[in-house]
């Protein structure tokens, strides 16, 4: 009999298999790690769809979450249903429902993706830590994107691609600190803002303490929208990479986007992130005693020393140590 998988996608918007095609939503290729997977799918004789095309029928089915809730008990109660796998992609500070919900999640599926299975933060009350695996963020691509990493003509700028939004908890977010960089480099004249939200004043996202207070100095370096976050960060040499939370193992596409692009993370997020990336591919926010340290690493960093960095970057995503980025959803689906 021929395997089922049925995906809940993080939305209901990525249901009727819009999560597995090239279109609207598939900005700057996010989508191609799950569009490769069901590829990969068909061609081990696998049926891959979203949840909602799921007819009912036809024997057993494996069923995985990349964070849906809302049809675990349905899907749970069923005899045919094999509960797989749950992935949690967002942290605390955006999603703390999550993990409230890691008891009961470790207890319906056979393993739950977390970035980090040592608990730092969250707490691990009434979680079976057996189940828990290590999150590495799918990354599209192991090359540079060719047509923007050889750009040279850059900005000596810093770049800033983030929406404008508030967190959900306070507790290690970096929301507010990355709006304190911004601060901090539009008084030197360093600093282009692109991104969603930060116009719109009378917003859920604006309503709090930091965008207020910061707000005028916000919109004098806003940049408008981007429709393509490539072809911004190939105009630049730096770009701020902040996460949204300060988190062991926490790492998503930021830092990833800049080496396709050939542009220069300065990086703020996971403690461990050497860890994970060579230390010499991005700039380390942590070795930094105050914004005019900052500002005058960027301002006379010399140009081989950035070169450097870019060809460092290079080698990595085409090292074995991308590998658990770029291949993660078939190391961990496809066993």
């Amino acid at each position: 009999m021929k395997k089922r998988f049925f995906i809940d996608p993080p939305s209901q918007a990525f249901y009727g298999n819009r999560f597995f095609v090239d279109s609207g939503l598939n900005r700057d290729d996010c989508l191609r790690p799950w569009i490769f997977l069901k590829e990969r799918c068909e061609g081990k004789g696998i049926e891959l769809n979203t949840l909602d095309l799921w007819d009912r029928k036809g024997g057993p089915v494996e069923y995985y979450s990349l964070g849906m809730l809302d049809n675990l008990d349905e899907m749970a109660a069923q005899q045919d249903v094999l509960m797989k796998s749950f992935y949690v992609f967002e942290p605390p500070v955006v999603d703390p429902s999550i993990y409230k919900a890691l008891p009961k999640l470790t207890s319906l599926f056979e393993e739950v993706y977390v970035h980090n299975t040592h608990g730092d933060g969250y707490a691990f009350d009434g979680v079976d830590q057996s189940k828990l695996r290590k999150l590495y963020w799918p990354q599209p691509f192991n090359h540079v994107i060719e047509s923007f990493w050889a750009n040279r003509d850059r900005k000596r700028r810093v770049v800033v691609i983030n929406g404008n939004h508030k967190p959900a908890s306070r507790n290690e977010e970096l929301y507010s600190k990355r709006i304190d960089a911004m601060v901090a480099l539009s008084k030197t004249d360093l600093v282009d803002l692109y991104g969603r939200g930060w116009d719109r004043w009378l917003s859920r996202s604006s309503m709090w303490i930091p965008y207020w207070k910061n707000r005028k100095r916000l919109l004098s370096i806003y940049k408008g929208a981007c429709e393509s976050k490539f072809e911004i960060l190939s105009r630049y040499e730096f770009c701020l990479c902040f996460e949204n939370m300060r988190m062991d193992g926490y790492m998503t596409e930021k830092l990833f986007d800049c080496l396709y692009a050939g542009c220069i993370p300065i990086y703020y997020g996971a403690p461990d992130v050497a860890d994970y990336v060579d230390p010499e591919i991005y700039i380390d926010f942590t070795e930094f005693h105050g914004w005019n340290e900052l500002v005058n690493h960027i301002m006379f960093i010399p140009k081989s020393d950035i070169e450097a960095m870019r060809e460092k970057g290079k080698e990595f995503l085409e090292s074995k140590g991308m590998e658990k980025f770029h291949n993660s959803l078939m190391l961990s689906m496809l066993k």
